[in-house]
C-alpha cells in the first residue's frame, strides 16, 4: 500500500537544559508552543538539547540536574508525550551520525561567519587575546550539530528568537548542499519567528533575563514569589495619585497572565490611584492561581526522576523509528554501504601481475561464494555502469518539480510542481520502489518524455530505468 503525502506540518524546537526556568521562558516560549502542539494539524518534535549544553557547561551533575529540570518543567506545563515526540538528543545517535555528514559537505567559510564565532573573535580582539582563545571546536561547530537535528527529521518550520534565524539559514545551505551532491534528501526548514511572543520584563524593568539577574523563578515557592514580585521597581507615585500602564513592568506581567477583562480592569485601578502593595498583591494573586497547579505536578516529577526518565526513552525509541532508517538511506546515499548486493564494484587487479597465480584460485573461490566478484585482469578496464538519474529543481513559480533522465540523459518522466520538496522527494521514493506502472494514483502528476507520448511507449522505459535504480541500490 502506497502512503500519502504527509500534509501535516512538521514543527521541531529544541531546548537546552542550562539552567532554571523562569517567568519569561514560560510566557515567551514554553506556553505558546505547547498550544501550538495542541493543533491536530503539527507533527511537533520537543527535545533537551544536552549535546549543546556541552559547549558551555562543564560540570557534569549539572547538565544532568538541568535536564531533569527542563524536562519536568515542559511535561508539568502539559506537553503530552502522547501527542508529541519529546526526547533527549544525546539519546538519537544518528543525530552525531548525520552531523559528520553535514560537516563533510560544509565549507569552513561558512562557519566562519557564525555569529556565535565572531562574536568569540571580536571579543579576543578587544581584550588583546589570540584569536581563538577560549574558542572549542563545539563553538565552532554548534551550526553543523543544530543543522543535524533540524534535518534528522526534516523538520518544516524551527521557531527561535531573532538571534537564531541565521542558524537555521546555515541548516538550509547544508541541506542544499547535501541534496546538490546526493540527491533530494532533506526538506529545507524555515525559520519561525513569532513577532506576537510576549518579551517578560524583569524585577528592574529590563528584559527579564538570567544574565540580568532579574529573574522570577518559573516554579518558586509561594513565599519566595510573592517577596520577588513585591521588589519589582516601581516608581514613587502614593496611593490615591493616577498611575500609567504604559512602561510599568508590573502592568505587562500582569497582562501576560490575566485575560482581557481582568487587565482593563486593573488599567481602570491604576487610573484611579491604585495603590503599589495593592497591585502586587493582585499579581502574585493572578500569577500563583495559574502556576500553583503547574508547581505541584514539577514537584512530583523532579521527585521521581524514573518517571521522566521512562518518558524520555519512550520518546527517543519514537524518534529512532523514524531517524535510524533515514540516516540508513543518508549512509548509502553518499557511499557507506555494505560490499555484496550494491553497486558494482569495477574491477580488483594484483598490482603487477596479468594473471593471477595458481594459488589464488581459493582466493577467488572465496570471493565469489561471498557475493564479490573475483579479481579481473590488471589490464581490463574498471567499468561503472551509467545509471539513470533523478533531478530535482524549483520552478520559476517556487513550486518543486522534478525528472528522469536515462543513462544518456534523454528525458523519460517530468513532474508536475509540488508545494514542498518533501512531497516532491516522497514521490521519488515511490516511483523508486515501485515503479510507474505500479503508481496509477501519481499519473497525473507526471508526464512522460516528449518523446514518449503515447503512454503505451514510455511507460515501459521509464519502469526499465526506475528498476535500474533499484537493482543498483
Amino acid at each position: 500500500m502506497v502512503e500519502p503525502f504527509m500534509q501535516t506540518l512538521r514543527v521541531l524546537t529544541g531546548i537546552k537544559p542550562s539552567g532554571t526556568p523562569h517567568l519569561g521562558n514560560y510566557v515567551g516560549a514554553i506556553r505558546p508552543a505547547l498550544r501550538s502542539s495542541a493543533l491536530g494539524s503539527v507533527d511537533a518534535f520537543y527535545f533537551l538539547a544536552d549535546y549543546h549544553a556541552l559547549i558551555s557547561t562543564h560540570e557534569p551533575e549539572r547538565v544532568q540536574r538541568s535536564t531533569l529540570e527542563i524536562a519536568a518543567t515542559w511535561l508539568a506545563c502539559g506537553l503530552d508525550p502522547q501527542r508529541v515526540t519529546f526526547y533527549r538528543q544525546s539519546d538519537i545517535p544518528e543525530t552525531t551520525e548525520l552531523t559528520w555528514l553535514l560537516t563533510c559537505v560544509c565549507g569552513k567559510g561558512l562557519l566562519n561567519r557564525a555569529h556565535a564565532y565572531k562574536a568569540a573573535l571580536d571579543k579576543n580582539a578587544a581584550s588583546g587575546a589570540e584569536p581563538d582563545e577560549g574558542v572549542s571546536a563545539g563553538l565552532f561547530m554548534y551550526p553543523v550539530l543544530m543543522a543535524a537535528d533540524i534535518l534528522l527529521f526534516n523538520a518544516h518550520q524551527v521557531p527561535v528568537g531573532r538571534d537564531q534565524v541565521q542558524h537555521i539559514e546555515m541548516a538550509r545551505d547544508l541541506a542544499s548542499s547535501f541534496n546538490h551532491l546526493y540527491g533530494p534528501h532533506f526538506t529545507l526548514p524555515e525559520a519561525v519567528v513569532e513577532a506576537q511572543v510576549a518579551t517578560l520584563p524583569g524585577l528592574d524593568g529590563r528584559k527579564m533575563s538570567k544574565s540580568y539577574d532579574n529573574t522570577i523563578p518559573l516554579f518558586a515557592p509561594p513565599e519566595q514569589l510573592k517577596k520577588l514580585i513585591f521588589g519589582i521597581v516601581t516608581d514613587s507615585l502614593a496611593p490615591g495619585q493616577p498611575k500609567q500602564t504604559e512602561g510599568s513592568a508590573l502592568f505587562q506581567i500582569y497582562q501576560a497572565f490575566a485575560s482581557a477583562d481582568e487587565s482593563a480592569a486593573l488599567a481602570r485601578a491604576y487610573a484611579q490611584g491604585i495603590g503599589w502593595a495593592e497591585a502586587k498583591q493582585l499579581l502574585y494573586e493572578r500569577i500563583e492561581a495559574e502556576i500553583a497547579p503547574l508547581r505541584a505536578r514539577y514537584l512530583e516529577l523532579m521527585a521521581r526522576p524514573h518517571e521522566v526518565e521512562a518518558l524520555l526513552q519512550a520518546g527517543a525509541a519514537k524518534a529512532r523509528r523514524s531517524a535510524t532508517p533515514f540516516v540508513q538511506r543518508l549512509r548509502h546515499a553518499v557511499g557507506l554501504r555494505p560490499l555484496v548486493g550494491g553497486a558494482a564494484l569495477g574491477s580488483v587487479a594484483r598490482a603487477g601481475s596479468g594473471t593471477a597465480a595458481a594459488g589464488d584460485d581459493g582466493a577467488a573461490a572465496a570471493l565469489a561464494g561471498g557475493g564479490l566478484a573475483a579479481p579481473a585482469a590488471a589490464n581490463a578496464p574498471a567499468a561503472k555502469a551509467a545509471l539513470p538519474t533523478f533531478k530535482q529543481y524549483r520552478e520559476p513559480d517556487g513550486r518543486f518539480a522534478f525528472k528522469l533522465t536515462d543513462a544518456r540523459g534523454q528525458l523519460l518522466l517530468k513532474s508536475l510542481g509540488f508545494a514542498t520538496p518533501q512531497e516532491a522527494a516522497q514521490a521519488i521514493a515511490r516511483l523508486k520502489a515501485a515503479g510507474y506502472s505500479a503508481c496509477p494514483e501519481l499519473h497525473p502528476l507526471l508526464q512522460l518524455g516528449a518523446q514518449h507520448a503515447d503512454a503505451d511507449a514510455g511507460a515501459p522505459q521509464a519502469d526499465a530505468a526506475l528498476a535500474a535504480l533499484r537493482t543498483a541500490g
